[in-house]
């Protein structure tokens, strides 16, 4: 299950580690990235084949809205390579640490001002579209039109990069860090629950190991927790989402890897998720087949399938809900969903009902995400995005006020989604290295931001040839620094933030 999106950041990864992706896993790349069903049984299908996107744009927004798509890709462009070069391979461990000029004007580059929804509307004149190229910021935690403009950063990485499936499944990932891991000299305990992190008394305050519920107890040199950063908080140191697993008798032509079905009320459901920490009537979901692209997923002539619905957390307004009842709806409404809107004619033999085809089902609740996995609130999506939890309002990843005490993991910073997640274990295990006065032997940017070397284009006597010269506009030099306009928002920046507390 999942989106193995970004894959320059796992070849990164694994180059740093000295091995190759290829070496430990096979990716195939999904076509079309996924198919957005709507409640009028339209749908929108996506793909990072460009003449197959070219006439699906067309088709609801005419033929000026593939101009108007390529403006659209080339601001997520902008969004992602400054948000990888400025958020997710920099630490900003102190406030004082983002006070600069050029933070400022990198806030303004990547619109973190505008909301993800409005700014959709600049560029497709259809609602149709502005849902189904902003819905995702839901897997951030955010409504599109609470969540900033930046993260269309995510249409981008799926259309540009594409969306990819590791072959054999998405553990495949762990599973190879883990034998590299291994094969390094580390140890992995199984069925070794943490019971405490271990403190000093003094006042240096420093961790120097864990204690596992048997009452064993390892010592360390630093201690790095990727347990949820706030259950770790509330119970090792001293003081969300309902899936559906499904196995399917038989294989259903129509289904892709991924789909989505977006709710008819799409911002009203958006509320109710966010703000009133509950499920719509109606709730938007995503099904993933990962057996359509990688047969081994399911036994042969069958489908494995999953579901996730987005529902609020567990909160103080909801904590006495009827959550069976939730469930059962939620399963209801899936079923009939997927059977009189995804499905398509020849899907179902005649008077077959698609619940007469699953074999096997399991279920997880924010309940379930809560006690199985620690998750704070029962959310697997770590804490929000939105401005004020980001870069250095975000949790640290360093602890503030104990020694040697560090974090990784969605709630931390860079934040949530695996290949953020690695970015940041890179920025931990750097943090790490420079305590301990270690040299850091990889390289600190990623591939697609390191220098880029132009070769001279020269004549057979070895001159540069005026061909091969450069030279920028004065007013698009202007306009990338900006530094006037920078330096008149500075102050309002600051004095928000500071009365902000």
């Amino acid at each position: 299950m999942g989106f193995y999106l970004m894959p320059e950041i796992f070849e990164d990864l694994f180059d740093d580690l000295g091995e190759r992706v290829d070496k430990w896993y096979h990716l195939k790349r999904c076509d079309p990235n996924y198919v957005v069903h709507f409640d009028d049984n339209q749908t929108v299908t996506l793909s990072s084949n460009m003449p197959k996107m070219k006439s699906e744009i067309e088709r609801f927004e005419g033929k000026d809205g593939w101009a108007r798509f390529l403006k659209f890709m080339s601001e997520g462009q902008t969004h992602y390579e400054v948000s990888i070069k400025q958020v997710l391979l920099k630490d900003y461990p102190t406030f004082l640490s983002i006070l600069k000029l050029e933070l400022v004007w990198m806030a303004l580059k990547i619109h973190v001002f505008d909301k993800l929804h409005r700014r959709a509307r600049d560029y497709f004149w259809s609602e149709r579209l502005r849902r189904a190229f902003t819905f995702s910021s839901m897997y951030l935690g955010m409504s599109p039109y609470r969540a900033p403009a930046t993260y269309n950063l995510l249409q981008y990485a799926e259309l540009a990069q594409g969306i990819w499936y590791p072959v054999g499944g998405f553990h495949r990932l762990p599973r190879s860090l883990e034998s590299i891991t291994k094969k390094n000299g580390g140890r992995v305990l199984y069925s070794s629950p943490v019971k405490r992190i271990l403190v000093s008394n003094d006042k240096k305050r420093e961790a120097f190991g864990v204690e596992l519920e048997n009452g064993d107890r390892l010592e360390a040199d630093v201690v790095i927790s990727n347990a949820d950063l706030v259950w770790t908080y509330s119970n090792l140191l001293p003081r969300t989402i309902r899936s559906v697993y499904w196995s399917i008798k038989r294989k259903i032509p129509s289904l892709v890897t991924h789909q989505v079905f977006l709710a008819k009320e799409y911002r009203e459901s958006f509320d109710i998720i966010f703000e009133g920490h509950s499920m719509p009537n109606q709730p938007s979901f995503y099904v993933n087949v990962p057996s359509r692209i990688d047969p081994s997923a399911a036994p042969a002539g069958k489908d494995a399938m999953i579901v996730l619905v987005p529902i609020g957390h567990l909160h103080a307004n909801n904590l006495s809900n009827n959550w069976e009842k939730i469930v059962s709806h939620a399963r209801e409404f899936v079923l009939h969903t997927m059977e009189n809107t995804i499905l398509q004619p020849g899907d179902l033999k005649e008077g077959e009902r698609f619940s007469d085809l699953i074999e096997a089902e399991s279920m997880n609740t924010p309940h379930t995400w809560e006690k199985d996995l620690n998750l704070f609130k029962g959310s697997i999506l770590g804490l929000s995005h939105n401005i004020f939890q980001v870069i250095n309002f975000r949790p640290h990843i360093k602890h503030d006020t104990i020694d040697k005490m560090y974090f990784v993991g969605a709630s931390t910073h860079p934040g949530t989604g695996v290949p953020v997640v690695a970015c940041g274990s890179k920025l931990t295990a750097e943090k790490v290295l420079n305590d301990l006065k270690v040299k850091i032997p990889w390289d600190l940017t990623v591939r697609s931001n390191r220098p880029i070397t132009v070769d001279p284009v020269t004549d057979p006597s070895g001159r540069t040839t005026t061909l091969n010269k450069m030279s920028k506009p004065w007013f698009l030099d202007f306009e990338e620094h900006h530094w006037l306009l920078s330096l008149l928002i500075f102050p309002i920046v600051v004095l928000f933030r500071l009365v902000s507390y």
